[in-house]
């Protein structure tokens, strides 16, 4: 989860039994935002994030043929009910596989 992500959401799918691990829980609260796409892959998360800015680290990687775990966005303003629920679809319905070198926009609807 991407420090641009308000904690009730983190909050809100933590309720919804959801594995959810937060840039500051793991210490990443700090890195570039490349260096917490990569950080994600690594330990093998999505990342799930408001900043605009990964639209174009996920093309940009895209291009490269840089592999990554897969991307939530969802635009500032999106209502947090919605998006809880529609990342809870994706994370609940989609394999890893199906999420790689991903980036997938919130709301679904």
């Amino acid at each position: 989860m991407d420090v641009h992500v308000p904690a009730s959401i983190s909050a809100g799918l933590r309720r919804k039994q959801i594995d959810v691990r937060t840039a500051q829980d793991d210490s990443a609260g700090g890195m570039s935002d490349d260096d917490l796409l990569a950080r994600a892959t690594a330990v093998g998360r999505v990342l799930l994030t408001q900043d605009t800015d990964f639209l174009e680290i996920a093309s940009r990687w895209q291009r490269q043929g840089i592999t990554f775990s897969g991307i939530l966005f969802a635009a500032q303003g999106t209502p947090i009910g919605q998006l809880i629920e529609d990342a809870e679809l994706c994370l609940a319905g989609m394999t890893a596989d199906e999420f790689r070198n991903r980036l997938i926009h919130l709301p679904l609807r």
